[in-house]
Formats: structure tokens, C-alpha cells, sequence
């Protein structure tokens, strides 16, 4: 009976691995040791969700891989058989999550997987707001010598945001003290406040003028207005993810977003710079801009 038993497995098996390699798996290397995750992510609607991250992990909780869906919102990934829990997430929809067992050569499909639609974040109240510093940061990174990046910051900045009855005509000014940049090397900080690059002297703020707040969907959002940088003015668009309302320590209602935005140097005559041997620039040309804000409404 033992070896009906183990004959009827290999056949199951066997066929399980036909299944594996005549279906539409055929053209893909699948180690005798591992199988197939797979399935699809789609909307409330049945339209595939793009680049919507996922993450498998095993039994134990460890993650095995991660990547984002492709364009048609499959998700397939080899690994060793066992048991693993898949989490999916998407900007603007709830998380989720399902278990499966991945058998030796076999496909374990989930089918179509939808994504309910999640409550977007409380707006803030239409009114004056203004930026707290003491709980926001300004940061930016550089490429050096086309291989490490530096990371600084501006210390001292303010700001004002008037919240429009719709979000759409809100409005934002933030002031930044550009002799207040800081990359933690007093040598290097002063060079970058010298007439070689921020030219304090003679430009002492860095200005930025919202013009536009455009909704991309979801807690995502685009604010474009003009930024003044060294004597010169250029449209630029901060990538902002709004992440909602909280309540201080002291009951004061705040409110938080993260945004990013690329600068090019040469676009606010910021160009001196040292070539190193075999052409590398001591400076790349781009300049990654990220913050971290809250705000507050205005006192009074």
C-alpha cells in the first residue's frame, strides 16, 4: 500500500510538472525544488493596478522578495516550495494580504486579486496655516565624484499655507536662509555659502511661490509654483503625499505631508565645477530635494 502511495504522489507530481512546463509557464526555469506564485491585482472596476508593491514573506515572517506589479497588474514570483503570506499595497486603496502554499513544480495561482478603494485622509480646515520648524525638516542630497552622495539640510526656514475652500486653490510661501545650510562639514558648508555656488551675500533666501495644488489621486498630490535660487527664478513641482491630520501634544491640530522635487544646478546658474581625472565631475549636476513638514493654523 506504502509504495501505491508513493507511486501515485509521483504521478500527481509528475503531472503537476507536465502542467508546469506545457502551460504558459513552459518558457520559464523552475528549479525541481520551487514553484510559482502568481496572481493578478485589479481595481474596484476590474482595471489591472500598476506598479502596486508587493511582498512575500515566509512562514517565519521573513521577506523573500519584493517588487511592484507590472503593466498589466501580474505579480509572479519563483520560490522554494513552502508557505508564504503575500501583502499587496497601492496608493489609494486598502492593503492586502492572503496566504498560499507553493507546492514542488506547480503553479499556485490566487486568481484575481481586488483592491478596495481606501478613505482618503481628512483635508485640512480652509483657513491661514503656517509651517512648524521645530518639527519639519528641508533636506537635499548631491552626487560626489559620481559615486557617494552628500546629505544636508537648511536649518532655519518659515513658511505660510492658505487652505482654499477646495484644496485646488490653496495657496503656499516658504522662505529658506540659505547661509542656514548645513552638511555637517564647516570647510565644504562654507564653500557652498561662497559666490562659487549659493552666494549668500548677495542671495540671502531661497523663495518658493506655489502656484497650483493638483490632486494625482489617492493621499497624492502636486504642488507647482516657482522657486527663486541664486538670483534666479524656475517652475518646479514638488511630488507631495499628504499623510492626514494628528493632534499635538498641547491639543493643537497639525497637519503633515513628505515631498520631493529634482533640481538641476545649471537651470539656477549654480555651475562651478572640478573635473576629476577621466572627466568625473566632483559635483553631479542634479540635486534631490526632500522634506518633511508640518503645519500649524496661524496663531490669532
Amino acid at each position: 500500500m506504502a509504495r501505491t502511495d508513493r507511486k501515485a504522489r509521483a504521478a500527481l507530481a509528475g503531472r503537476a510538472a507536465r502542467t508546469v512546463r506545457s502551460g504558459p509557464l513552459a518558457a520559464v526555469a523552475v528549479p525541481p525544488t520551487a514553484g510559482v506564485l502568481n496572481c493578478r491585482v485589479l481595481d474596484p472596476v476590474s482595471e489591472p493596478v500598476r506598479q502596486a508593491e508587493f511582498v512575500v514573506s515566509d512562514s517565519a515572517g521573513r521577506k523573500v522578495l519584493a517588487g511592484e506589479t507590472d503593466p498589466y497588474g501580474s505579480v509572479m514570483a519563483t520560490v522554494p516550495a513552502g508557505e508564504y503570506r503575500l501583502a499587496v499595497t497601492a496608493e489609494g486603496y486598502r492593503p492586502f494580504h492572503s496566504n498560499a502554499v507553493v507546492a514542488e513544480s506547480t503553479l499556485a495561482g490566487l486568481g484575481d486579486v481586488k483592491l478596495q478603494l481606501a478613505e482618503p485622509p481628512a483635508l485640512p480646515e480652509p483657513g491661514e496655516w503656517e509651517l512648524d520648524p521645530m518639527h519639519s525638516q528641508i533636506g537635499f542630497t548631491a552626487r560626489h565624484i559620481g559615486l557617494a552622495r552628500i546629505h544636508g539640510r537648511f536649518n532655519t526656514f518659515a513658511g505660510a499655507i492658505r487652505i482654499g475652500e477646495r484644496m485646488e486653490e490653496s495657496a503656499m510661501h516658504v522662505v529658506i536662509d540659505a547661509a542656514s545650510i548645513d552638511t555637517g562639514v564647516r570647510m565644504r558648508d562654507d564653500h557652498l555659502r561662497s559666490g562659487d555656488f549659493l552666494d549668500v551675500e548677495r542671495c540671502p533666501t531661497l523663495e518658493f511661490y506655489s502656484d497650483r495644488f493638483v490632486h494625482r489621486g489617492g493621499s497624492r498630490w502636486a504642488i507647482i509654483g516657482g522657486l527663486t535660487l541664486h538670483g534666479v527664478s524656475r517652475t518646479v513641482t514638488l511630488d507631495t503625499q499628504y499623510l492626514g491630520l494628528g493632534t499635538g501634544l498641547e491639543g493643537e491640530t497639525r497637519a503633515a505631508c513628505r515631498a520631493t522635487t529634482e533640481l538641476h544646478r545649471e537651470d539656477f546658474t549654480l555651475t562651478w565645477q572640478t573635473m576629476l581625472a577621466r572627466g568625473i565631475a566632483a559635483i553631479g549636476s542634479s540635486i534631490s530635494i526632500e522634506m518633511d513638514i508640518q503645519v500649524l493654523p496661524k496663531a490669532g
